[in-house]
């Protein structure tokens, strides 16, 4: 069936990372080895800046761009596959299921194309801009994948994955612009207004409601029954979803928090607008370490093979170790850089604002 693919083909793998943070419960963490250091591959330049954040799959970097367009770009050199036109700014994330791409746009459409041609399947429109990458589970009947996303329309929308068919539509109180994170039949995800929402994936119905205390703009991470994430006034929370109750609060300085964490090894990581990229204990929010860059770090970190890897406004990307926060290389694009990596074995690609896809790791052997 075309696009079909069970939980399991969502989440990152030696040679595979299919989605915005790399698995439904987008907690940003990869098996894969990453590259032994930032050499650059090959460098592919788009018309508009690039904040969506690549997907690959099959030797194929999926990924969006400020010029509306989706491009599938050949993991070996650069090169364009194929790429699809959109009626606004893609920086939403591409999501690969199946034979099937999965994308939002800033012209407020939901999109489907063919994996292997680009060609459009299907469209859904909403009623404003889908800037968050979309997210998948699979339907009550364990047969058919279900793809979610969030509008600034203030609906979270579940549509079948084949035919595009609207299953369910839940309404917040303000602009959703993160991705909703999927984890134990619930979707978890926050919004403009300040509240984190907890909502069953089989109906739509709510679950929970926790207020946050300002606007949640980045995505939320999922481990061990919690939720963890930042919001605009300054402050990265962790709620237990059980209880539905918040769990600790980290606040450093007065400055707020766009980036999504990544959860791996007990620690949650996380940039700031204060131009630090944060590591805390996830049990009780203590801080172990902070790096200082010198820009805003909205890029949402990816730990790979005991190491960190995230971008900044300043215009590099860098390598942290994950438990001593020491910086382990960086690598100077000069521009802004929003997007976050995707990393297979020994690949690592990233967009920047400069309008480019940069793939970082040894040339392989022809």
């Amino acid at each position: 069936m075309a696009g079909s693919g069970g939980a399991k083909a969502l989440w990152a793998t030696a040679g595979s990372w299919p989605m915005y943070r790399g698995n439904p419960a987008l907690t940003g963490v990869t098996p894969a080895r990453p590259p032994e250091r930032l050499k650059l591959r090959w460098k592919h330049a788009t018309e508009g800046a690039v904040l969506s954040s690549a997907a690959i799959v099959g030797g194929v970097v999926y990924v969006g761009s400020d010029d509306e367009h989706l491009y599938a770009l050949d993991l070996r050199d650069g090169s364009v596959r194929w790429r699809f036109k959109t009626g606004g700014a893609v920086e939403s994330s591409p999501l690969v299921l199946g034979d099937r791409v999965y994308v939002g746009s800033g012209d407020g459409k939901l999109y489907c194309v063919s994996r292997e041609t680009g060609r459009l399947e299907w469209a859904v429109e909403t009623g404003d801009q889908i800037l968050g990458a979309p997210n998948a589970t699979l339907a009550p009947d364990g047969r058919s994948p279900w793809i979610l996303a969030g509008s600034y329309d203030t609906m979270l929308y579940c549509v079948d994955a084949v035919t595009g068919r609207t299953n369910w539509v839940y309404e917040t109180g303000n602009y959703i612009n993160g991705s909703p994170a999927v984890d134990d039949g619930r979707t978890v995800f926050g919004g403009c207004d300040a509240i984190l929402h907890v909502v069953r994936l089989k109906d739509g119905q709510k679950v929970a409601e926790v207020e946050a205390g300002a606007y949640i703009a980045g995505s939320v991470a999922l481990a061990d029954g919690r939720a963890y994430f930042g919001h605009y006034d300054n402050e990265f929370l962790c709620v237990d979803l059980r209880k539905a109750e918040v769990v600790w609060r980290f606040r450093d300085r007065n400055f707020p928090y766009f980036s999504s964490p990544a959860v791996a090894e007990g620690r949650v990581v996380f940039g700031g607008r204060d131009r630090r990229v944060h590591c805390v204990q996830a049990a009780d929010g203590k801080e172990l370490w902070h790096l200082q860059t010198r820009g805003k770090v909205d890029s949402s970190p990816v730990v790979a093979g005991g190491r960190v890897y995230v971008g900044s406004d300043d215009g590099r990307l860098y390598v942290l170790d994950l438990k001593t926060g020491r910086e382990l290389d960086r690598y100077e694009i000069g521009e802004a850089i929003t997007a976050s990596p995707a990393i297979v074995d020994g690949v690592l690609v990233i967009g920047s604002e400069d309008g480019a896809v940069y793939c970082f790791g040894e040339t392989p052997s022809r």
